[in-house]
């Protein structure tokens, strides 16, 4: 145990917050991450604001797609040019594409031409680089950073973007109500701007190593994650495991009204407690860098579908909401985990692609289960489909841990195989 009179520099997550460069990154981070929990709201708001009321549903989900399904195209369409450069640079054009894009919006708005056509196609145009830029972020990590400091740093990310999950929709309410959609969309474009700013001050101006990737296809990163069984499997866990969850966001408010007969309250009520869960667990994350990471991953997964079979069980609320937290506070970790894996398994200069093309494939994941969800839940019902959900995710764990440890047999242990690895570079 760590001697609690060091504190904080006796913390996993010192030499992340004191390290002279990313100490001046974070703060950026934490503004733009609370401009993204700001959009959540705003985004759908100003949609419904835009079309007739008989529309608002198929724009609703529109505009919402727009706003992230964009950069599973362009990790292909940049992947030749973008591939090598720095984590900075990666992450700083996706800011100023994101400020660009979203700050059209109100300028269109002030001009009288602002559409719902146009509101999604700037909407889409801002998500073109999203993956890149979630790239940049833990590929920048890896060149700042010691291996043994990538989980930590990986949980302060987690940990900014969990905590405006939190705080950012209830003030989007507020200001909404305020000022209006269009203008908390702009807030939302200048955090995005500040962070861009924050990148181009607070790094080099180099933007850290250059690669030389000329003549890079633009699915090498994808060529690498399938040429490595490692990462094809990390994907292949990643992949089912938000596939899986995305029927729970149709179940849940059907389960919520129908089933419990419950208001919206109750509804708010579970979120905000697998928000706080998350947040406590994204803090607990950086503890975790001395467990087997891999085990530890897997694991994440069987103990969260566990966690959720009270919903499906139809317990007490009283049972399922302490439960529905402890989801929570298990699913937090798992990106951090699973990015650390990713960064010790992959060398610097293909880490940008790989976590791109990572990205690109679960950030159809989710919408792809919740477009499950809606006939399943007419099929079987809101708390069969959450039961299933739950029963799923617990086979997809201990399908892929049993295949693990079959495969360790005849080869190192994963960690120590990787550490040998990243040794011998």
């Amino acid at each position: 145990m760590p001697d609690a009179s060091r504190f904080p520099r006796s913390s996993p997550y010192w030499p992340v917050v004191s390290h002279p460069q990313l100490r001046r990154v974070l703060p950026g981070l934490a503004v733009s991450a609370l401009g993204d929990g700001l959009a959540v709201v705003a985004v759908t708001w100003l949609a419904i604001q835009l079309v007739p009321h008989h529309q608002q549903g198929t724009w609703i989900a529109l505009a919402m797609a727009a706003y992230t399904l964009p950069s599973a195209a362009g990790t292909v369409v940049f992947g030749r040019w973008l591939r090598g450069r720095s984590g900075a640079q990666l992450a700083g054009w996706d800011a100023i594409l994101r400020a660009s894009a979203l700050g059209a919006i109100p300028l269109a708005h002030l001009t009288g031409a602002l559409s719902v056509w146009l509101y999604v196609f700037l909407l889409a145009a801002s998500a073109l680089l999203h993956s890149w830029g979630s790239a940049g972020r833990f590929t920048l990590i890896a060149e700042l950073l010691p291996q043994r400091h990538h989980l930590p740093a990986n949980a302060v990310l987690a940990s900014i973007a969990g905590f405006a999950t939190i705080v950012g929709p209830p003030l989007a309410g507020l200001l909404i109500a305020w000022v209006g959609p269009v203008w908390v969309i702009a807030i939302d474009a200048a955090t995005f701007a500040v962070l861009a700013l924050t990148y181009r001050l607070a790094l080099p101006a180099n933007g850290g190593p250059t690669r030389d990737e000329s003549g890079a296809s633009r699915t090498a990163g994808f060529a690498v994650i399938r040429q490595s069984p490692a990462l094809l499997g990390l994907l292949v866990l990643s992949l089912g495991f938000f596939f899986l969850f995305g029927p729970v966001y149709v179940a849940m408010p059907i389960h919520i009204t129908d089933d419990l007969h419950a208001s919206a309250t109750l509804f708010g009520a579970y979120y905000a407690a697998f928000g706080v869960g998350g947040l406590a667990g994204g803090l607990v994350a950086g503890y975790l860098r001395g467990w087997p990471l891999r085990t530890t991953t897997i694991g994440i997964v069987v103990a969260f579908g566990v966690a959720l079979l009270p919903l499906g069980l139809g317990v007490p609320v009283g049972v399922s909401l302490p439960a529905f937290a402890l989801a929570g506070f298990i699913w937090a970790p798992y990106m951090s985990t699973s990015m650390a894996l990713f960064q010790r398994s992959t060398s610097v200069a293909q880490l940008p692609a790989v976590l791109a093309a990572n990205g690109a494939v679960l950030v159809l994941a989710v919408p792809l289960g919740t477009m499950l969800g809606g006939p399943l839940v007419g099929a079987i019902g809101a708390r069969p489909t959450l039961l299933l959900c739950a029963l799923a995710i617990v086979a997809l764990g201990l399908t892929v841990g049993a295949i693990a440890i079959s495969r360790r047999s005849s080869r190192l242990p994963d960690d120590a195989a990787v550490t040998a690895v990243s040794a011998s570079r």
